[in-house]
């Protein structure tokens, strides 16, 4: 059995520890020429759905899948799948 689950006090060394929470919405590939086109009122169409799942990685690890939600005029995602388990993967 893994020793954090064991002693579960050992766990309580690492929760504060910061890490990095990253929600991707999707991305694309643009040749430069356009890239130096951007400017403000541009529109960049990304290589995902709009009703697709985003993905939600910790520092580079797939954690969650989920739906983008608006909670009082910020955005949020709402978690729809949990991938394997996060404490033992």
């Amino acid at each position: 059995m893994n020793a954090t689950l064991e002693n579960p006090s050992n766990m309580n060394l690492v929760l504060d520890v910061p890490v990095s929470l990253t929600i991707e919405l999707g991305g694309c590939q643009l040749p430069m020429r356009e890239v130096l086109q951007l400017n403000v009122g541009s529109v960049v169409q990304l290589d995902q759905a709009a009703d697709a799942p985003v993905e939600m990685s910790i520092n580079g690890k797939l954690i969650a899948r989920g739906e983008v939600v608006v909670i009082e005029e910020r955005y949020g995602v709402k978690i729809t799948e949990v991938v394997g388990n996060p404490v033992t993967a």
